[in-house]
């Protein structure tokens, strides 16, 4: 027999107190969960946004790249994208929703002057650049809202199964000991009640 179901005072209000803090736990995890829950469907909405965002700069895009290439040559433009320097601003910071680390990407937007001169090049040059530039700016953020949502999901299953652990075993646990050690420590009160009431009667009969 495990020690903590001895029928004792003292084990009756460890088993209290651990039920008290199971049903803390199991409160905090739920709210925890729902919160976390609502994170990610704000970031699903966001992702939902941001990729039609997506969608529709890249097809604008493509067709001001087409209209590019017929008018400064294929050949042309296709040098001059060699001329784009890399990314190199972007940064990964992180902020924290109820302990849960999610990424913030960090990164200057594409302002700079163009990497190639003005006299060589037309107008439909500058227009598939700044759309491409939206374009890069976009898919950042998706992958910023995505990976996020993918660490929320990972944490609210996490906690869901934390939540269920508490609710399906320990509760039911801690309130089946309690129930029991109340009930043997009632029946002992009976028994003791009975036995100094029995003890009474014979001293008022010998008196």
């Amino acid at each position: 027999m495990d020690p903590r179901e001895f029928p004792t005072k003292g084990n009756l209000i460890a088993a209290k107190n651990s039920l008290q803090l199971a049903n803390q736990g199991y409160d905090l995890m739920d709210k925890k969960r729902n919160i976390l829950i609502r994170e990610l469907m704000d970031l699903i909405d966001e992702a939902k946004n941001i990729q039609n965002q997506i969608d529709m700069t890249f097809t604008y895009a493509y067709k001001c790249l087409q209209r590019a290439n017929i008018e400064n040559g294929i050949n042309n433009v296709a040098s001059l994208a060699y001329t784009v320097p890399v990314e190199d601003s972007i940064q990964l910071k992180s902020r924290s929703i109820m302990g849960t680390e999610i990424p913030l990407v960090d990164f200057i937007e594409g302002r700079n002057s163009p990497s190639y001169t003005f006299g060589n090049t037309k107008e439909s040059v500058d227009t598939a650049r700044d759309a491409f530039r939206k374009v890069k700016e976009l898919t950042i953020r998706l992958s910023e809202v995505e990976n996020s949502a993918y660490r929320l999901a990972a944490s609210i299953k996490k906690t869901q199964k934390r939540a269920n652990a508490l609710k399906n075993i320990t509760i039911p646990m801690y309130s089946n000991l309690v129930y029991n050690i109340s009930n043997a420590l009632e029946e002992k009160e009976r028994e003791e009640f009975t036995r100094l009431k029995v003890i009474k009667q014979r001293k008022s009969r010998q008196s």
